[in-house]
């Protein structure tokens, strides 16, 4: 009997020994991955480097979007400052504020804030199209405009029904200065009854118009 106890300890003493090792290595493991990125720990510590990681590349991924957003978006268009007469008219239609870079601009504001500027931008990129002559030049900013404004996989998408996304992708076979001049129309009259209406009662129209009189009164 004493000898079998001796046997078992034995037995207990070597597995314990072999076991040591593996732990020690497991530890110093552990120990030397407290630096690093600990994608499978548990704990909240500030000091958990895999939350620095993630927060690091989560705000370089914003960064990097704003700047692609920023650059993506065209300046405003070169006018002088609206006169207190013109920004009256844009009260009159809205065929009147289109016509003036100012009141495209102004309106073109008040759509950033609503968060449909690619209207705009679509319209003015037609706009631009129709007074291109060159066949290469049509072709390649029609491509461009397609891709921008009419494609389904563009951030930048506009609204349009299904006969005039049809028209398009006949007219894309053979692109011209009025390829998008159906869809272009339809945006138009988007603007017109959505969008217009709620600019001439935002605060971008009424503190400019505010602003212009107050000029005019003083002078």
């Amino acid at each position: 009997p004493m000898g079998s106890e001796r046997m078992e300890m034995r037995k207990r003493q070597m597995s314990t020994t072999q076991e040591t090792p593996g732990a020690a290595q497991a530890q110093h493991s552990t120990g030397n991955r407290g630096s690093n990125a600990c994608c499978f720990c548990w704990c909240c510590c500030c000091s958990c480097s895999c939350l620095t990681v993630r927060n690091q590349d989560e705000e370089r991924a914003r960064r990097t979007s704003h700047e692609l957003q920023a650059e993506g978006i065209p300046n405003c268009e070169e006018s002088p400052a609206p006169t207190l007469e013109e920004v009256n008219a844009w009260a009159q239609s809205f065929d009147k504020l289109m016509l003036t870079p100012a009141g495209r601009n102004a309106f073109r504001e008040f759509l950033r804030t609503e968060f449909s500027e690619e209207n705009m931008l679509f319209w003015m990129a037609c706009e631009e199209l129709k007074q291109e002559s060159n066949k290469s030049v049509i072709e390649e900013k029609a491509r461009l405009i397609y891709e921008d404004y009419i494609s389904i996989l563009s951030p930048k998408e506009v609204s349009l029904d299904s006969r005039v996304r049809e028209v398009i992708n006949r007219n894309m076979l053979e692109p011209s200065q009025h390829t998008f001049d159906d869809a272009q129309l339809q945006i138009y009259t988007l603007m017109h009854r959505d969008s217009y209406p709620r600019f001439m009662n935002s605060a971008i129209y009424k503190d400019l118009l505010r602003s212009l009189s107050e000029k005019s009164t003083e002078a």
